[in-house]
């Protein structure tokens, strides 16, 4: 007997069954998406010698309520938009827009996002997102899998000492955080419909 592995992230009770209604609602809930990215770019909270966004949070709420396929879309269009030049990433348009940005320093992070988004989604789309402890544990791979990329990317710029004091500590505590109330918001939400 076959059993299925894919199972509906939250967004799909909000979106049509199928045709050019549910494209349409998916395009809209992308660019509502991409929105919240820029919110929470622009929303910085000061710890020592650097600024935490409240991307990570962002990414971690779109990817587990959007599934893999919108969410990856969804950050794969922020990705464009700061490519084209807007000023959606944090620091922009003070230190810079654009590619030239995104080659930057904050680069591994940001492709980074994608990764988390595809994990987290992928996640959500076999349930783990009624189950805080599994979706707090597919968070915290993302979570890492994206630091890494981070630490990578930033090590070629400035080296591996400065790349870990400056792009991997300062964040660890705030991002653990981050895990645990986006593992504990998604669950919450299945509860609160389960119960209507």
């Amino acid at each position: 007997m076959a059993i299925a592995t894919t199972m509906c992230p939250l967004i799909s009770l909000a979106l049509p069954e199928k045709g050019a209604a549910r494209l349409a609602g998916q395009l809209l809930l992308a660019i509502a998406g991409t929105l919240l990215l820029i919110l929470s770019a622009k929303t910085k909270v000061m710890l020592g010698p650097v600024d935490i966004s409240m991307q990570t949070l962002a990414v971690f709420l779109i990817a587990a309520s959007f599934g893999m396929r919108l969410g990856v879309a969804t950050l794969l269009l922020y990705m464009a938009e700061g490519a084209l030049g807007l000023p959606v990433f944090q620091s922009t348009p003070e230190k810079g827009i654009g590619i030239a940005y995104m080659l930057g320093s904050t680069g591994g992070y940001l492709a980074g996002f994608v990764v988390m988004a595809a994990i987290v989604g992928w996640a959500a789309d076999r349930g783990w997102d009624r189950h805080p402890i599994k979706l707090f544990n597919a968070m915290l791979v993302a979570e890492i899998v994206m630091m890494g990329m981070g630490f990578a990317w930033l090590a070629l710029l400035i080296g591996p000492e400065k790349s870990w004091q400056f792009g991997v500590v300062p964040f660890v505590v705030g991002d653990l955080i981050k895990v645990a109330l986006a593992a504990s918001l998604v669950p919450a939400a299945w509860s609160l419909l389960k119960r209507s």
